[in-house]
């Protein structure tokens, strides 16, 4: 596992696994995983469909039990501790069903009674921006309305861990950046937060440490930044290429690419080439050089900043992948 980034004391963690592991039938879903997640601290946990991130996180809710290893929410374990670890979080999960005929407020009002303390139904109706629909019945909420009403569900209780499970599926962008402010409001109320996304923009964006899974196992851990800075340049350049009379099938030379000073390495994906590059500026005309000397023609040609999403592709491939 690529680790980076100083760890949390145990002390002062608000989520704790230890060797955790679990298993359905022959597949290992989760196989020796060891979190700490600090108080106040948004962290990410990503990975591709079937990586297990949904299983950890069930385990992390009380809700899956896992085979082995220790697993500690606000110092407490889930065995002793049930009923009042229940008070202290909040969950949303990847799909909530509420009762179809129940009204927007009613749905708040129920979810408000299940705890002792917790914010009123008004308050949580306005944090998810749902004041037009508080009459509404839930039958008539579209997608990314029900999201917003599930968000609402789970801040009602006012929890210190609030579990965010792909938060914004099916929201607008408006939406989306509604609840990126929502999550950057939690942060700084020093509450702490476990999300899981498929936008690696979101997870840059909110996140201050995450985790990558595989295979149920961590893989890499550290901030965005370390991590975009681990696949070794600060630019990532694609490109495509027909051929000419020395390259009639468009076969580039990759050791003279990746002999180009600033180039860390090289990838190929569908078709199009990508390469790390620190000093853009230098690396593109090198670039461009090797290829016309090989006679190869770009079809394609673009660069972009490093991003979280290049460090995913690079450690879990772009191949798609059952549940």
């Amino acid at each position: 596992m690529t680790e980076l980034g100083t760890r949390v004391a145990g002390s002062s963690a608000s989520l704790l696994l230890r060797g955790v592991k679990k298993a359905f039938g022959d597949v290992k879903a989760v196989d020796g995983v060891d979190l700490e997640v600090a108080r106040g601290e948004c962290f990410g946990l990503l990975g591709p469909n079937g990586a297990g991130k949904t299983t950890t996180i069930e385990i992390c809710e009380g809700l899956t039990t896992p085979d082995g290893g220790t697993v500690t929410v606000l110092g407490l374990d889930w065995k002793t501790g049930a009923n009042e670890l229940r008070q202290r979080i909040g969950i949303q999960l990847q799909e909530t069903q509420f009762p179809d005929k129940l009204l927007v407020e009613e749905t708040l009002a129920l979810f408000r009674s299940f705890y002792k303390r917790g914010i009123s139904v008004e308050e949580s109706i306005r944090t998810a921006q749902l004041e037009e629909k508080r009459r509404s019945r839930v039958v008539g909420l579209s997608g990314g309305q029900k999201q917003r009403l599930a968000m609402a569900t789970a801040l009602v209780g006012d929890p210190e861990l609030l579990f965010l499970d792909e938060p914004t599926t099916g929201l607008d962008p408006q939406a989306r950046r509604h609840l990126w402010d929502l999550v950057d409001e939690l942060k700084q109320a020093g509450r702490t937060i476990i999300l899981t996304t498929h936008y690696m923009d979101e997870a840059e964006r909110l996140c201050d440490r995450v985790a990558i899974m595989d295979h149920g196992k961590v893989i890499a851990l550290g901030t965005p930044q370390q991590l975009i800075g681990s696949i070794g340049g600060e630019d990532i350049v694609e490109f495509a290429v027909s051929g000419g009379e020395a390259g009639a099938h468009g076969v580039v030379d990759v050791e003279r690419l990746t002999a180009i000073g600033g180039v860390q390495s090289h990838r190929v994906d569908a078709g199009l080439h990508q390469l790390s590059v620190s000093e853009l500026h230098l690396a593109v005309p090198r670039i461009f050089a090797v290829l016309k000397e090989q006679g190869l023609h770009l079809s394609e040609f673009r660069t972009h900043s490093a991003t979280l999403e290049d460090v995913f592709v690079r450690l879990t491939g772009r191949n798609l992948r059952d549940e």
